[in-house]
């Protein structure tokens, strides 16, 4: 009889709901149950866990470490995909791995690197990695000292937390004046350096902001299978030039990546973003954890999740190759369901089913309570139109 496989998934992103159904749906065929804890109710990784706990508030990191071993005790976790607290809980590793539970999490050194930006990039420069140039501020007029270079080099200046995640807190410096203009259409990333200026001014704790050129189109965001040998076993570049999406093997890319992966301790599923500076891939960002497009990589042939767990479990994956790179994509949103009824809430045995659209909202339907849309599928788009290249020598997406 095949042994089920445990997993435990904790205050993740919606868009991880994908991840769940990708392990369910293994290659192999293994039974895999998910338990799930979100600090909102209404959190859909929530509804499609077959069971699920809303985690305690508050916790400090050695709280929470304790928090997460009675977890793995009680629920027979196998694997733990840890999100929140990670380099904690990656600091007890043998902890873990004492109560029978493997975390898929690389080493706490190199989330530790990783957390903060500058120290990433100063990091990753010391091996060759090309960076973008750089200013860390905490005041106003080292803000202001900042943007005036990066002008100066004809460069627009933007600026975001030298810690976070998600673009949380990114924007783009402006000098047009406020007015009418900034209140039509959409909300954008743009703001005023008088206004930024005269809020850090103003505040009573200075700012920790990482100050840069805002980088160029395409954005390449490479996922990583490394195992905790430290060899990696897929390096996948996922592009994404405005709606546009696809796929790349280029060197100039993936040589990089696969470079910060294994010499830094980036050990099971992470993510490394590059942008152009100029006509120079540079690196934007490091994410020590899955990313939310990861699912994607199903349209190269890919399950990076079940890839993952099976190393995580201490069997050999070998090579985890693309078996086609497809034709290009966008991504649309769908609904999800969210749990009817408080948690915590078991399922036993039982996943939730995907909702097609048109059960969502009719009375008698399986999610007639309330759904989420989540940002998700890939939908094919048509081949791009053939054009005159303007930069022949930036590396293209193959």
């Amino acid at each position: 009889m095949v042994s089920r496989v445990r997993v435990w998934l904790n205050r993740t992103y919606a868009e991880n709901v994908f991840f769940m159904d990708q392990l369910r749906h293994n290659p192999h065929a293994r039974p895999v149950e998910i338990h799930a804890t979100h600090g909102d109710a209404d959190s859909p990784v929530l509804a499609a866990a077959d069971t699920a706990d809303l985690e305690p508030e508050g916790l400090s990191p050695a709280a929470y470490v304790e928090y997460a071993l009675d977890q793995c005790a009680k629920r027979g976790i196998d694997v733990f995909v840890p999100r929140l607290h990670q380099a904690a809980l990656a600091a007890h590793r043998e902890e873990f791995a004492a109560a029978g539970t493997a975390l898929l999490a690389p080493t706490a050194g190199a989330i530790e690197v990783f957390e903060d930006k500058v120290t990433a990039y100063e990091a990753v420069r010391e091996h060759g990695i090309p960076v973008p140039p750089w200013y860390r501020v905490t005041n106003a007029d080292e803000l202001v000292a900042a943007v005036e270079e990066l002008e100066a080099g004809g460069h627009k200046a933007c600026f975001k937390p030298a810690s976070g995640a998600g673009g949380v807190g990114f924007r783009v410096v402006t000098r047009a004046p406020f007015s009418l203009d900034h209140l039509s259409g959409f909300p954008s990333p743009y703001v005023q350096l008088d206004m930024v200026v005269e809020a850090v001014r103003e505040a009573e704790e200075p700012v920790d902001w990482m100050v840069m050129p805002r980088l160029e189109q395409p954005e390449v965001s490479v996922d990583c299978l490394t195992g905790p040998d430290g060899r990696v076993r897929m390096v996948v570049g996922r592009t994404k030039n405005g709606r546009r999406r696809g796929f790349t093997l280029h060197p100039a890319w993936i040589e990089p990546a696969r470079r910060i992966a294994e010499r830094f301790g980036l050990h099971y599923l992470t993510n490394i973003q590059f942008r152009m500076y100029g006509d120079e891939p540079v690196l934007m960002d490091v994410n020590t954890r899955p990313a939310g497009g990861l699912h994607q990589l199903a349209l190269c042939g890919i399950n990076a999740p079940w890839a993952a767990v099976r190393l995580a479990l201490g069997e050999e994956t070998g090579d985890v190759l693309p078996t086609r790179l497809g034709q290009d994509y966008t991504v649309v949103s769908g609904p999800r369901p969210v749990r009817p009824v408080s948690l915590p809430h078991q399922v036993a045995e039982v996943s939730v089913p995907e909702v097609p659209v048109a059960e969502v909202g009719v009375v008698g339907g399986p999610v007639a309570e309330v759904a989420v849309a989540v940002d998700a599928r890939p939908v094919a788009v048509a081949p791009p139109v053939a054009c005159k290249p303007t930069a022949a020598d930036r590396p293209l997406a193959v």
